[in-house]
């Protein structure tokens, strides 16, 4: 840019141009998008911009946009087109009477650009957190090496219940599903290297949690989604770390659920024994 530092606000944003870069800073506020706040602020490298766009507006306003190369950034990558226009953290909308002054930033950072195509690697570093959330059928946590689902006995379905919390690491992954709540059927399913893609519903796969109102919402699961991709890609396979002993009181809460099941008829007497079994050797 023709000089570092320069900083151009809009609503929910400011973008401060940098000689190699643009600095987003997302605002903090009520109005603000959730998934912008929840972002904070990220450094998008111009080698991971494609181009640059200044359209009209809604209601008086102007809205400047730059264009991520595909592969460039794992928090598009992981929402794959699925964000809607005002939830796209590489939108600035500013007033109309802006407009000249827009159009001035966009003609210096084109004039920067220098890559187009495909990004053989990730440019923008993922989101930082969080690092867990709720879904409906389980809790999703992830501490840079390993994802981890502890199903919720108020929503797991008996088939993952069958299954016992699961446990992957980054090496055993092969990339992320992740089907926004805001739509049906939402979801964040793992891929593992060693199984084609499951044909299984969301709701009976272990190695998916289920989305729903409230649960899962975007400015949750999409960050979450987007680490697990950026730490798969940079991983290479590993094998699996053994879980760790489960809290005595938390193995007999799921015996009691299991024999719940086994009453309903929802899992057969060998079904039973060899789940009981499973969780009596984890004390």
């Amino acid at each position: 840019m023709s000089r570092m530092g320069d900083v151009l606000a809009g609503f929910h944003a400011a973008w401060e141009f940098e000689s190699d870069s643009v600095l987003i800073r997302y605002e903090r506020g009520i109005r603000t998008p959730k998934l912008f706040q929840a972002l904070g602020e990220r450094r998008v490298p111009l080698e991971a911009i494609a181009g640059v766009t200044l359209t009209r507006g809604k209601r008086g306003t102007v809205v400047l946009r730059v264009e991520p190369r595909p592969g460039a950034d794992p928090l598009m990558e992981a929402a794959a087109g699925q964000l809607k226009e005002s939830g796209d953290p590489y939108r600035l909308v500013l007033p109309a009477e802006r407009e000249v002054l827009a159009e001035y930033y966009a003609d210096e950072l084109r004039t920067l650009l220098t890559e187009s195509g495909p990004a053989d690697r990730f440019l923008v570093k993922p989101p930082e957190g969080p690092l867990s959330f709720k879904a409906y059928d389980g809790k999703a946590t992830f501490d840079g090496r390993t994802v981890n689902f502890r199903w919720f006995w108020t929503g797991a379905s008996s088939a993952k219940w069958k299954a016992g919390d699961q446990s992957f690491s980054v090496g055993e992954l092969n990339g992320v599903e992740w089907r926004s709540p805001e739509v049906f059927e939402g979801h964040l399913r793992l891929l593992r290297r060693d199984a084609e893609m499951s044909a299984a519903q969301a709701d009976q796969d272990p190695a998916a949690v289920v989305f729903g109102l409230g649960y899962g919402p975007v400015h949750e699961s999409l960050p979450f989604a987007a680490a697990v991709l950026a730490a798969v890609r940079t991983s290479s396979p590993v094998a699996a770390v053994p879980a760790p002993r489960r809290d005595p009181a938390d193995i007999a809460e799921r015996i009691r659920h299991l024999g719940e099941l086994h009453q309903a008829g929802l899992v057969t007497d060998e079904e039973f024994s060899v789940k009981k079994a499973e969780l009596l050797s984890e004390l």
